[in-house]
């Protein structure tokens, strides 16, 4: 085993849960303003999940005040403290950059139904 993935293996977190390009996602942040730390809540439609293992990121796109927002995300960061998974979508690509075209309805993304 190569020295490298051995750290890599350990900066990698464990309570990442799966997702897909296409669902729409919580990600809560810490940010530091001043001397103070809090958590910041982004949410919005997973549009890339690019790279793996502790180098894997993922952007995310939601529309604020009719204003398109992207942001980008280190998945195994020290900053990043949590994920939620809030709907799953359905869609075919991985890489859903059509999406910054579009406004609106047309927008959205079908959402796939849970059978219980």
């Amino acid at each position: 085993m190569n020295v490298i993935d051995i750290l890599n293996r350990e900066q990698c977190k464990p309570s990442i849960p799966d997702f897909r390009p296409g669902d729409t996602v919580k990600v809560y942040s810490r940010i530091t303003e001043g001397g103070k730390e809090r958590v910041q809540m982004f949410e919005g439609v997973v549009t890339v999940r690019k790279g793996g293992g502790a180098n894997e990121s993922i952007t995310i796109r939601r529309v604020a005040h009719g204003v398109g927002v992207e942001k980008t995300f280190l998945l195994h960061s020290p900053r990043v403290e949590r994920i939620e998974v809030t709907k799953r979508g359905v869609v075919r690509r991985s890489r859903l950059y059509y999406l910054s075209e579009k406004v609106g309805k047309a927008a959205r993304i079908q959402e796939k139904k849970v059978l219980r």
